[in-house]
């Protein structure tokens, strides 16, 4: 896998989109919050800390329509990795496939450029296995580290070594993180006994008045 790096530098980004009634449910689950990284997907504005819902064809959407997401951290001043995973594949109940890779970015730099990000890979977690966690993890790059992935984790999405990369690559502790949640966009009663709780918060949003943003450009 060929790894590539998007990055957009943004100026003032004035907000998020709003969901309406129904449509909204905000969370943050105690086990991946840090810092102000934010996640965008169309229509629904920043995605951290909430549950998708199915309403519009959502969950359909970001499944199977949306590109990769526009990533902005407003304390961007070094270079980075990016790295989003599914902790609970292929279910809550038995993830066997812990960690399941999404999408791994690197080198970073919060100044305008911009690459294509093919790498990209959907969340689509599979019929009848609940709900799944989708965690963006950003790393701060060790100066003149070159990263990349070993012949077998290109082999393989799922069983991904993640603690194991972090080492090798001495990225250290994570900068910021933060996830978001859904199930399969025509969901049937879930495999297991195991159940998925999120502990609702307030969520304040501020205007970033210097941040960089990851998009895919087709």
């Amino acid at each position: 896998m060929k790894l590539l790096a998007a990055v957009v530098l943004v100026a003032g980004l004035a907000g998020v989109t709003a969901w309406g009634g129904e449509c909204f449910l905000s969370f943050c689950h105690l086990f991946l919050f840090r810092g102000d990284l934010e996640v965008f997907y169309p229509e629904l504005g920043d995605v951290g800390c909430t549950y998708i819902p199915k309403c519009n064809q959502y969950r359909k959407r970001i499944s199977k329509e949306w590109h990769s997401p526009k990533i902005a951290y407003p304390q961007a001043d070094k270079k980075y990795v990016l790295i989003m995973v599914d902790p609970d594949a292929p279910n809550r109940a038995n993830p066997k496939y812990r960690f399941w890779r999404h999408w791994v970015v690197i080198d970073i730099k919060p100044h305008p450029l911009c690459f294509l990000c093919p790498d990209y890979g959907r969340p689509t977690p599979p019929s009848r296995s609940g709900y799944h966690r989708y965690q963006f993890r950003l790393y701060e790059q060790p100066a003149h580290e070159a990263i990349s992935l070993s012949p077998e984790e290109e082999a393989s999405l799922g069983s991904w070594p993640l603690e194991r990369f972090v080492e090798q690559f001495r990225l250290g502790s994570l900068v910021a993180s933060t996830q978001f949640v859904t199930q399969h966009h025509t969901p049937e009663r879930p495999l297991g006994k195991a159940s998925f709780s999120w502990k609702a918060t307030r969520r304040v949003f501020f205007p970033l008045r210097h941040s960089f943003t990851l998009q895919l450009k087709l």
